[in-house]
Protein backbone atom coordinates (compact mmCIF):
# COMPACT_ATOMS: atom_id res chain seq x y z
CA UNK A 1 0.00 0.00 0.00
CA UNK A 2 2.89 2.26 0.50
CA UNK A 3 3.33 5.85 2.25
CA UNK A 4 -0.30 6.27 2.29
CA UNK A 5 -3.80 5.98 3.75
CA UNK A 6 -6.88 4.32 2.45
CA UNK A 7 -9.58 6.27 3.81
CA UNK A 8 -13.39 4.70 3.40
CA UNK A 9 -16.42 6.79 3.48
CA UNK A 10 -19.90 5.27 4.29
CA UNK A 11 -23.45 6.56 4.77
CA UNK A 12 -23.46 10.75 4.99
CA UNK A 13 -19.32 10.83 4.72
CA UNK A 14 -19.95 9.09 1.78
CA UNK A 15 -22.68 11.25 0.18
CA UNK A 16 -20.76 14.42 1.35
CA UNK A 17 -17.60 13.23 -0.16
CA UNK A 18 -18.78 12.50 -3.07
CA UNK A 19 -16.70 9.15 -2.84
CA UNK A 20 -16.79 6.04 -0.98
CA UNK A 21 -12.77 5.94 -1.35
CA UNK A 22 -9.74 8.00 -0.67
CA UNK A 23 -6.16 8.16 -0.25
CA UNK A 24 -4.65 10.64 1.73
CA UNK A 25 -0.85 11.00 3.32
CA UNK A 26 -0.16 10.07 7.03
CA UNK A 27 -0.20 11.67 10.28
CA UNK A 28 -2.16 12.11 13.17
CA UNK A 29 -5.93 11.57 12.73
CA UNK A 30 -6.15 15.50 12.41
CA UNK A 31 -4.15 15.61 9.67
CA UNK A 32 -5.41 12.41 7.92
CA UNK A 33 -8.88 14.53 8.18
CA UNK A 34 -7.23 17.85 7.28
CA UNK A 35 -6.38 15.64 4.14
CA UNK A 36 -9.18 14.90 3.36
CA UNK A 37 -11.08 17.43 3.21
CA UNK A 38 -8.66 18.95 0.51
CA UNK A 39 -9.33 15.94 -1.85
CA UNK A 40 -12.67 15.48 -1.11
CA UNK A 41 -15.90 18.51 -1.25
CA UNK A 42 -15.95 20.41 1.44
CA UNK A 43 -19.13 19.37 2.54
CA UNK A 44 -17.91 16.62 3.79
CA UNK A 45 -16.84 19.32 6.94
CA UNK A 46 -20.33 19.58 8.08
CA UNK A 47 -20.31 15.58 8.52
CA UNK A 48 -16.79 14.91 10.25
CA UNK A 49 -17.36 16.01 13.68
CA UNK A 50 -20.10 13.41 14.12
CA UNK A 51 -18.48 10.56 12.94
CA UNK A 52 -16.45 8.11 14.98
CA UNK A 53 -13.51 6.23 12.94
CA UNK A 54 -12.38 2.66 12.74
CA UNK A 55 -8.11 2.40 12.33
CA UNK A 56 -7.62 -1.03 10.68
CA UNK A 57 -10.53 -1.98 12.33
CA UNK A 58 -10.05 -0.92 15.95
CA UNK A 59 -12.30 1.83 17.03
CA UNK A 60 -10.55 4.95 17.78
CA UNK A 61 -11.15 7.40 21.10
CA UNK A 62 -9.12 10.30 22.44
CA UNK A 63 -8.06 13.76 20.70
CA UNK A 64 -7.31 13.41 16.98
CA UNK A 65 -4.10 15.00 17.38
CA UNK A 66 -3.16 12.35 19.57
CA UNK A 67 -4.00 9.69 17.13
CA UNK A 68 -1.36 8.54 15.05
CA UNK A 69 -2.24 6.69 11.38
CA UNK A 70 0.43 5.12 10.38
CA UNK A 71 1.04 4.98 6.39
CA UNK A 72 -0.28 1.47 4.81
CA UNK A 73 -3.28 1.98 7.63
CA UNK A 74 -7.17 2.01 6.28
CA UNK A 75 -9.04 4.40 8.54
CA UNK A 76 -13.32 3.53 8.14
CA UNK A 77 -15.30 7.20 8.22
CA UNK A 78 -18.45 5.91 9.96
CA UNK A 79 -21.41 8.87 10.64
CA UNK A 80 -24.25 7.98 12.76
CA UNK A 81 -26.62 5.20 11.54
CA UNK A 82 -30.23 5.76 11.01
CA UNK A 83 -32.75 3.00 12.40
CA UNK A 84 -31.92 -0.24 14.11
Amino acid sequence: MGEEVRVGLYAAARAAAGRAEAVVAPGTLADVLANLLNVCSPALAEVLPRCSYLLDGVAVHGDPVGVDVPAGSHLDVLPPFAGG
